[in-house]
């Protein structure tokens, strides 16, 4: 699933604009349009980073970091707002946000401030680096090696390496997958996630023994040789 990060805003054309430019960049993202509803996404946990708008409907953005930071004193929150005065600045970061950014932005900015919270998050040993076998993912820069040769992967291959890397020995149905990485419904018609598959495979193996295994009816497994995972290597 990469780096989650979950979107709370209100606005339809700012959090469209956010959501999809993040997604492109390779990060796994939810949307919430109201306070309530961002509040419950946040109660399992487990988010990388928090884009939080001050004004939300039923409960208010700075509300929400409040009681959040009674809990959660570790995961990055970026504040946004159209309040610019340095008090407002003030308050967002003394009620516990780990940066402010004012509307109107860019989304390049938007995207720089989120990628330095994720290496801030790894500073603090937020374990933003995965691997598997001579595979090696860092969520933080989003590079890629196998026995340490840089491996260049497009969003989505990327998106798709770490979804694979995080379940490893598993039979992951076409649908899941879908699902996990485009965020959309499988229709079954589309070959967009065998596209996808057979160029991250063909970029693995130019250093390495064969990871990704087709399953036939079933989906696709990661990881162990296909007689282990009950698959036929194809």
């Amino acid at each position: 699933m990469g780096i989650r990060i979950l979107v709370a805003e209100d606005d339809e054309l700012i959090a469209a604009s956010v959501t999809r430019g993040l997604r492109e960049e390779g990060f796994t993202v939810e949307r919430e349009a109201d306070g309530e509803a961002a509040w419950r996404a946040l109660q399992p946990g487990g988010w990388d980073v928090v884009v939080l708008d001050w004004w939300l409907p039923s409960q208010d953005g700075l509300s929400i970091l409040k009681r959040l930071r009674e809990r959660d004193h570790e995961t990055p929150v970026l504040f946004l707002t159209a309040r610019d005065s340095v008090s407002d600045r003030v308050k967002g970061l003394n009620g516990g946000a780990d940066d402010y950014l004012c509307k109107p932005f860019v989304f390049d900015e938007l995207l720089a401030r989120v990628h330095a919270l994720v290496r801030r998050r790894e500073g603090r040993g937020g374990g933003t680096r995965l691997g598997y076998a001579d595979v090696e993912v860092d969520l933080a820069t989003q590079r890629v090696t196998r026995g340490g040769k840089p491996i260049d992967l497009t969003a989505k291959e990327y998106a798709l390496l770490v979804y694979f890397v995080r379940n490893p020995d598993q039979v992951l149905s076409r649908t899941r997958i879908y699902e996990h990485v485009w965020d959309e419904r499988y229709d079954g018609l589309s070959n967009t996630l065998e596209v996808h598959v057979f160029e991250l495979r063909r970029k693995l193996e130019a250093h390495g023994e064969r990871l990704i295994h087709t399953l036939r009816g079933r989906g696709y497994s990661f990881g162990r040789p296909p007689g282990a995972a009950g698959g036929d290597g194809s």
